[in-house]
């Protein structure tokens, strides 16, 4: 059996678009993402992951499940969200084609299985980067409305991951990354 400690909240395994196009994202953020000071603009593959401390020993295994992997191109076109209750709900930037983010995260999970809590929720892993919440319906029509309008859709390259961490309340950085291929 895996020791739970073994996992923490202050450490992901994450795609992080090139910074070339973070501008509009975080423009998005600043306005609606609670979490904009805390993370960078990321799509989760696993979280919780391992302690920073631990990295050295599970690289080995990300870096061989990445090099099976194929880099890809991505299309960050369209917004929806996830509703948690009535009155929660997530925005999201979609990230396709999903099926390519979805092996991606199948891959890495399976490097480190007992990761696996993006992966069990009951329509499984949704490929997402998140931009901000809202507190209503007519809350959430309106903004992702606005953001749709303003938002020119990006292509760019899926090369490598990374290994985020952070201490204390600190934002995350990002410790290493593990290239695809």
């Amino acid at each position: 059996m895996i020791d739970p400690a073994s996992r923490t909240p202050t450490s992901a395994v994450v795609w992080i678009p090139p910074e070339s196009i973070w501008e509009p994202i975080q423009a998005i953020r600043a306005r609606y993402d609670r979490h904009f000071k805390r993370w960078m603009p990321h799509l989760t593959l696993l979280y919780p992951f391992r302690p920073r401390e631990r990295f050295d020993e599970v690289e080995p295994q990300l870096r061989q499940a990445c090099s099976a992997l194929t880099p890809f191109e991505a299309d960050l076109s369209s917004f929806r969200s996830f509703e948690h209750n009535p009155q929660s709900f997530t925005m999201w930037l979609a990230t396709e084609p999903e099926a390519s983010f979805r092996a991606l995260q199948a891959a890495v999970q399976a490097a480190v299985p007992d990761c696996d809590d993006v992966s069990r929720y009951p329509g499984g892993y949704t490929p997402h980067l998140s931009v901000g919440q809202s507190h209503h319906p007519q809350e959430l029509q309106g903004r992702l409305d606005l953001i749709r309008d303003d938002w020119t859709p990006k292509k760019v390259q899926v090369r490598e991951i990374a290994l985020i961490t952070r201490l204390g309340e600190n934002p995350f950085f990002v410790d290493r990354v593990i290239p695809l291929g």
